[in-house]
């Protein structure tokens, strides 16, 4: 099943390319710390600035670094109907435990649009597929009613990463969804109250920072030990509000530029905190201390 705390892992860059030894130490940092899963070419992982050959070449050497200690989730869903189902098929034969498929952007389909762009990719690419909604990102929100059916119809769509912020929905898709179905939290300030009403799990910016914490919070939840848990979400709120502060994942990669685990490089138009906000992020950073 799908659960627990996954890691939207950032992509750490060293003038101008990825920075092998940067990532080789945040992978070695999340197996070290309880992430229980890890998401790569995510939204935190600036994968829209990645070149083809350079998401491959990071996937391979991730893999061998993972080599099976956790679940590795890979985001392969463009706007692009050929190229979501070669980047899925790329991440099945890679070995991916699933592919995270976000919901197409700017075209700003209908559902029944979005139900068939779904269904043509689980039918072809026998892999776990995980529905990414983020219409703050993509422009257009699939509906708990789309996302259900696609539960029922296509067994090899297990979850849904649910970042829309709307609690009714993720109810409806808890509720309406078949057994063994997964709705993961993609929002890390409603993590508590998703999981309470039985989600199984979230796909973290938070934990790129913090994972342990954040791995610990998620256990609490699925022990059913709320009280605890309520603790932890609030201790957990500063640092994922600062988590968004500026555009993802702008901060996160800061924050760890700040922890001393990278360079703070982006790609363009990804760009540093600004002034007030970076000294925000570390005066958050030393209260939890991280740094």
């Amino acid at each position: 099943m799908l659960q627990g705390s996954y890691v939207a892992l950032v992509t750490p860059f060293k003038h101008g390319s990825i920075d092998w030894n940067a990532l080789e130490g945040l992978i070695q940092y999340h197996l070290d710390e309880g992430t229980n899963g890890i998401l790569l070419l995510g939204t935190t992982a600036e994968t829209a600035s990645l070149a083809q050959d350079e998401k491959e070449t990071l996937l391979r050497f991730a893999l061998k670094k993972i080599a099976g200690k956790v679940p590795v989730m890979i985001g392969t869903g463009t706007n692009n109907l050929s190229q979501s189902l070669a980047n899925t098929q790329k991440a099945r034969d890679l070995g991916a435990d699933s592919a995270l498929i976000i919901t197409p952007y700017y075209i700003k389909p209908t559902q029944n649009g979005m139900y068939e762009y779904y269904k043509h990719i689980a039918d072809t690419v026998d892999v776990p597929i995980v529905i990414y909604n983020v219409p703050g990102r993509t422009g257009a929100n699939i509906s708990a009613e789309t996302v259900v059916k696609l539960a029922h119809e296509c067994k090899n769509i297990i979850g849904v990463k649910e970042a829309s912020g709307n609690l009714t929905q993720a109810t409806r898709i808890i509720r309406d969804a078949p057994v063994g179905f997964c709705v993961m939290s993609g929002e890390d300030a409603l993590n508590l109250p998703l999981m309470a009403i039985g989600a199984k799990g979230c796909i973290s910016v938070t934990a790129n920072v913090a994972p342990r914490l954040m791995s610990e919070h998620i256990a609490s939840c699925l022990k059913g030990d709320f009280a605890k848990a309520a603790e932890q979400h609030l201790h957990l709120a500063l640092l994922n509000e600062l988590m968004f502060i500026e555009t993802n994942p702008i901060p996160a990669k800061e924050a760890l530029c700040l922890m001393g685990k990278i360079d703070a490089e982006f790609r363009s138009p990804i760009c540093r905190l600004q002034t007030q906000n970076l000294q925000s992020l570390s005066e958050g950073l030393k209260k939890y201390k991280l740094i």
